[in-house]
């Protein structure tokens, strides 16, 4: 399925010396740090144009979308470009069988028809401040770790009620970098009426599925259209008719420009979750239990989840999300695991802590400050191993694998003393009516038979809630049976259920509902891990704070960054090829000519062009958006992202909008631990393929005249 592009001689020599270009940096010390090294690889900007605390800057064009991902502002009336998977649950969450936006697409043609979607947010970052300086200095190594993180707060709501914001709809977050080293503040503003304004199907946003996510070459048109309103004011409010587009200080101009090998790319963005300062420690608990356990059960439970998706429109609607939300990370896991051995990551680990160990004990005062660092990880890592194993397991198949136990939760919390709270009741009806909306009832007990197995042959019964007990003791141990005992007389298995119940509510049925009394010992025995592992955390959250300052101080000429934490960084590198293996080299681009070759009627599931698109590859009807007669679909460059970067924008050396982040390579899955300059990639979807689906596929023509493009 993968297509092998040759990179030509004179491809190689115009990139050779360049190096990738690791590192996910704070806004605020650009200047300081990056901005000269910028300026050598062709930035023809400055630092303030990218963060500017008196003005308008590009990172004014960066928004958080959602709660896992990152968007840009490409017009002054508020429109978001956002990857498609990042939008795909408010896609599939206006889908039904009549109108399948995920089959078919959706494109608004006047601000008229563009939907409101409730739950979606963005958020602008207003501005950003170090106030390392009035919180280090007032505590000390001899503080414990909770009288530390005690402190800490203590002056975190200091700091928060001395800052005057511009107005109240903005709000404050103070967060912890260097595993407590540091502390930067981060003023904030929401954003709630947020409105689908245009989506390409499945067939074009998800081009390839499961089988090429991760994968490059790619193929795949990821991107989304959203547009934020605000009220007349420009301030954030609650949807309502009377609200009007977002009218945007900082917007991000769109190039036609394209890029060659070696040029200079940036991208900004909200990176989840790194762990560069990772020991050999975790990676063996990564390796040995952590991936594996995700792996095995979320391969099971997905299976079952797909066999009901390509047997109904509906079920395929209703799982979509959730399966890919869930296949997504799956892969990851699959592929980080393989990346940390192929490329013997616990080993340069492991030469590290040897370094690090070395230096400390060369030196008393060093060994006295740092010495306890390794040990207490070792400790904290060993200790808690068992139950961060059995919690996992837990999640996995119960909490996250099966859906009635998450139904059993959703009406509880109208209770208050016995009573029925009325003003909570409204919110009850909203929450149950949005679950089943998503809920296939025969899927989640098939799914829930398969989990319940699972656990019965991995876990020791006395480990196990005290269901198990119950299967055991009156259902001869058929965990099967005792399944179809709860969906069958559960209220929780229909919507017309719940909702005779919600007319009528009484706790008493409630608490003696099966699927109640499932979860109840479900979470009862999930929380009974959490002490224990909570018993480790304070020498682990020590050592790992000790053995990041430690390193800082051994290696004084080396300069850090922080791991990500989903706050706003900015990454920079040039687009290049890459070699993965012996005798095989990956071109730079894809273009539209591998979409068609891809098509695959044996796997129309992943690999289906739409007709249309292969009708405009056949006139080569591309308009201002094709370079040398071709289509560029994708492209990579060595840019350092992770998770919460997908929907990022990749801009040139002007700070022009030239694609969207949204993946990573195979071959650097490990690069969450350790950047692998040699193959780390960032994959990302040419702003000339959406311009052109936009245009050409969908005639959407009101959108590519609002933006402002330099052609």
């Amino acid at each position: 399925m993968k297509k092998i592009m040759m990179a030509s001689l004179a491809l190689l020599l115009a990139v050779q010396g360049l190096r990738a270009d690791e590192g996910m940096w704070l806004l605020p010390y650009l200047q300081k740090l990056n901005i000269k090294d910028m300026k050598a690889k062709g930035f023809k900007l400055s630092a303030k144009d990218i963060d500017n605390i008196n003005g308008d800057a590009i990172k004014d064009a960066v928004i958080i979308f959602g709660n896992g991902c990152t968007g840009e502002i490409v017009s002054d009336r508020g429109l978001i470009l956002t990857n498609h998977h990042c939008g795909y649950g408010a896609i599939q969450q206006h889908s039904s069988v009549e109108h399948d936006y995920l089959k078919n697409g959706f494109w608004a043609m006047s601000d008229a028809e563009e939907i409101p979607t409730p739950g979606l947010s963005v958020t602008f970052i207003r501005k950003i401040v170090d106030v390392s300086d009035r919180i280090l200095p007032q505590l000390s190594d001899t503080l414990s770790e909770a009288a530390r993180n005690e402190k800490v707060a203590e002056l975190v709501e200091r700091i928060k009620k001395e800052t005057v914001l511009d107005r109240p709809t903005q709000s404050i977050e103070i967060k912890d970098f260097f595993g407590g080293n540091q502390y930067l503040m981060f003023i904030r503003e929401v954003y709630g009426d947020v409105r689908l304004v245009g989506a390409p199907p499945s067939s074009i946003g998800k081009f390839g599925g499961d089988t090429d996510n991760w994968m490059w070459p790619r193929h795949t048109g990821d991107f989304s259209v959203f547009r934020v309103y605000s009220d007349k004011n420009g301030a954030p409010a609650a949807y309502s008719k009377e609200n009007v587009p977002y009218a945007a200080p900082a917007h991000l101009t769109v190039s036609l420009k394209g890029y060659k090998p070696g040029d200079f790319a940036m991208i900004i963005g909200f990176p989840g979750s790194t762990e560069r300062y990772k020991t050999s420690y975790e990676i063996d608990y990564t390796l040995n239990v952590d991936n594996p356990n995700r792996i095995f059960i979320r391969g099971e439970r997905q299976k079952l989840m797909m066999e009901d998706m390509k047997a109904s429109d509906k079920i395929r609607i209703q799982y979509a999300s959730k399966y890919a939300q869930s296949s997504n990370y799956w892969k990851n896991s699959i592929g980080m695991s393989r990346g940390l051995k192929k490329l013997k990551v616990r080993d340069s680990k492991l030469a590290t802590e040897k370094r690090f160990a070395e230096w400390v004990n060369a030196d008393p005062v060093r060994k006295e400050k740092y010495g306890e660092a390794l040990p207490l990880i070792e400790k904290a890592v060993a200790g808690r191993a068992p139950y961060l194993g059995r919690l996992q397991y837990f999640s996995e198949t119960l909490l996250r694998g099966t859906e009635i136990i998450t139904a059993a939760g959703t009406v509880g919390w109208m209770f208050k003393d016995g009573k029925i709270d009325s003003s909570r009741l409204d919110a009850v009806r909203r929450n149950v009516e949005a679950f089943y909306k998503n809920y296939s009832e025969p899927t989640d007990r098939k799914i829930a038979k398969r989990m319940f197995r699972i656990l019965q042959d991995s876990i020791p019964l006395e480990e196990l809630p005290s269901t198990f007990v119950v299967i055991r003791d009156h259902f001869g141990g058929d965990a099967d049976a005792y399944i179809d005992y709860v969906y069958d007389h559960s209220m929780f298995s229909s919507l017309d259920r719940v909702e005779a119940f919600l007319k009528s509510p009484d706790e008493t049925v409630l608490k003696n509902d099966p699927a109640v009394k499932l979860r109840r010992e479900v979470v009862k025995t999930y929380n009974a891990l959490i002490d224990p592992i909570n018993s480790f955390s304070e020498d682990f959250l020590r050592g790992h704070r000790l053995y990041i300052a430690g390193l800082m101080e051994m290696d004084k000429d080396r300069v850090f960054y922080p791991d990500a934490n989903f706050t706003m960084r900015l990454t920079y590198g040039q687009v290049l090829p890459y070699d993965p293996q012996d005798a095989v080299s990956y071109d730079y681009y894809t273009t539209l000519d591998g979409v068609i070759a891809k098509e695959d009627p044996e796997n129309a599931y992943e690999f289906t062009v739409p007709e249309k698109l292969k009708e405009l590859h056949r006139t080569k009807d591309y308009g201002p958006y094709a370079e040398k007669g071709e289509l560029h679909v994708g492209f990579i460059s060595n840019n350092d992202i992770t998770g919460g970067n997908s929907g990022s924008p990749v801009m040139n050396a002007k700070g022009q909008l030239i694609g969207l982040a949204f993946d990573g390579n195979w071959e650097a899955m490990s690069g969450d631990i350790a950047f692998e300059p040699a193959l780390q990639r960032t994959i990302s979807v040419d702003i000339r393929y959406v311009l052109f689906i936009i245009d050409k596929y969908a005639g959407d023509k009101r959108l590519i005249d609002e933006m402002t493009i330099v052609r």
